[in-house]
C-alpha cells in the first residue's frame, strides 16, 4: 500500500514538534526518516501509528485517511514497532506473537487454527520459531527484535513502521534487522540514527530537522558533504561501498556552532 503523509502538523502542550510535513512512501518501498535528536522523526511515526493524533494534516494509507478508520481497521493495515516497548510479564514467545492477531478477532475469540497458522509463519520468517516457548524476558536484544518484529507480521498489515529498530543492538542484529525489513516486502516507515545502516536499507531518505522536511531523495543525491554539514554539524566525507555501491560516510570532525572547524 502507497503512503502519504500530507502537511502533517503535531502540537503537545502549546509546543510545534512537527511542521506541514509531508512524506511520500509508494507501496514496497523502505522509506528512511533521518535527522538529529529532536527534529520530528519519532513524532511524525507515532502519528502514523495513531499514538499521537496531527494538529493538521492527514495520514493517508491508499488513499484512506488513517485517522478515520476504525482502530481495528487501522490495525490491520498498519503495524508499529515503537521505541517503548513494555512487556512486564514474562509471556512466552508464542503469546506474544499471537497478541499481534487481535484486530482480527473478535474481543472473545480464542486463537483459530489460522491464527496458530499465521503466528508459526512469522516466527519462521524471522528465524525465530525455535524460541517460540521460551520466556520473552529471557531472550537477547536481537532475538527480542525478531519476535516483536514476527509479532508485526502476525497482524498482516501492509505497512511496517518502525521507530530505531536497531538500537541497542551489535552490528551483525543491526544488518539482519534492516534485511528482514527489506525482504518482508511491504511498505516501511524507518526512523534511524545511523546513517551508514539508512543508506544501506532505504531506496528512499527523508531528512528532518527542527519538524521539517530539509529534503528527500535517494541516499545517494541526499546524504552530500554540505547537507551533512548544515543538518548534523559534522564534516564527513562520503565514499562508495565497494560491494553495495551505497554511499557510505566517514565522518572526520564536528562543526561549532558557526558551522566552522
Amino acid at each position: 500500500m502507497d503512503v502519504g503523509i500530507e502537511g502533517l502538523t503535531v502540537t503537545v502542550a502549546g509546543a510545534r514538534l512537527v511542521a506541514d510535513l509531508s512524506v511520500a512512501a509508494p507501496a514496497g518501498t523502505v522509506v528512511g526518516l533521518v535527522g538529529p535528536n529532536g527534529s520530528g522523526k519519532s513524532t511524525t511515526l507515532r502519528s502514523v501509528y495513531r499514538a499521537l493524533r496531527p494538529s493538521a494534516g492527514r495520514v493517508l494509507v491508499d488513499g484512506d485517511d488513517l485517522w478515520r478508520l476504525t482502530a481495528r481497521d487501522s490495525a490491520r493495515r498498519v503495524a508499529a514497532l515503537p521505541q517503548e516497548r513494555h512487556l512486564e510479564f514474562d509471556f512466552t514467545v508464542a503469546e506474544v506473537v499471537a497478541m499481534g492477531r487481535s484486530p482480527h478477532q473478535g474481543r472473545l475469540d480464542r486463537d483459530s487454527d489460522t491464527d496458530r497458522e499465521v503466528c508459526a509463519a512469522a516466527l519462521r520468517r524471522v528465524g525465530a520459531d525455535h524460541l517460540s516457548a521460551r520466556g520473552f524476558l529471557t531472550l537477547s536484544g536481537g532475538e527480542r527484535q525478531r519476535v516483536l518484529i514476527a509479532r508485526a507480521l502476525a497482524q498482516e498489515p501492509k505497512v511496517l513502521v518502525l521507530d530505531e529498530p536497531t538500537n541497542h543492538l551489535d552490528i551483525r542484529h543491526q544488518l539482519e534487522i534492516l534485511a528482514l525489513v527489506r525482504a518482508t516486502g511491504v511498505t516501511a516507515l524507518v526512523a534511524l540514527h545511523d546513517l551508514n545502516l539508512a543508506a544501506t536499507a532505504c531506496d528512499v531518505l527523508y531528512v528532518l530537522d527542527d519538524g521539517g522536511v530539509v529534503t528527500s531523495g535517494s541516499p545517494c543525491d541526499v546524504l552530500t558533504p554540505d547537507l551533512l554539514a548544515a543538518v548534523f554539524g559534522v564534516r564527513a566525507h562520503v565514499l562508495e561501498h565497494p560491494v553495495t555501491g551505497a554511499p557510505q560516510l566517514v565522518f572526520s570532525t564536528a562543526l561549532d556552532p558557526e558551522g566552522t572547524l
